[in-house]
């Protein structure tokens, strides 16, 4: 297989489960793959086929970081390949954890969709909006678990403090 194609299949590979998260949010079986960390497994598979022929000068890039370095392995098409399918294999882990996270908080699959399709395209955008989001909806849900306990534990009229 070409480097051409194998850098067009990693992100085949992910595009459904892109398009469960964003398109049917609530299908149980949605929630089952987002929950599993086998949907990146062949995305990975597709670096390891672009970065293992090219593995001495990815190892010069990562272990002794330096843009010059980057530019040579950028110029290889297995390199370029390979980071592209890091990328993937990354966003989709995010993904699936943001997916998660805002099903846990009850955030909404009308902001999430965007949010996730955002994701996709510049992840770090897309992740540092979602952790905006979380800790508002988080910080609401605290504010509103001490008001509930506030009003629980108020005395009701006609009762005396201590009587039960």
């Amino acid at each position: 297989m070409t480097h051409s194609a194998l850098f067009d299949l990693a992100f085949y590979l992910a595009a459904p489960f892109w398009a469960l998260m964003v398109l049917a949010p609530g299908w149980r079986w949605t929630d089952r793959i987002a929950a599993s960390p086998l949907p990146m497994v062949p995305v990975i598979a597709v670096y390891l086929a672009l970065a293992l022929p090219v593995f001495p000068q990815l190892w010069a890039a990562v272990s002794r970081p330096e843009l010059t370095g980057f530019q040579e392995l950028l110029t290889l098409g297995g390199g370029a390949g390979a980071i592209w399918a890091q990328v993937i294999a990354w966003d989709l882990f995010l993904g699936q954890w943001m997916y998660r996270e805002a099903r846990t908080l009850g955030i909404h699959p009308l902001v999430m969709g965007p949010l996730l399709v955002l994701t996709v395209l510049l992840s770090p955008i897309g992740v540092l909006l979602f952790l905006g989001i979380r800790a508002g909806v988080r910080r609401a849900s605290a504010h509103h678990r001490v008001d509930s306990l506030r009003k629980a534990n108020a005395p009701t009229p006609g009762r005396h403090q201590g009587e039960s």
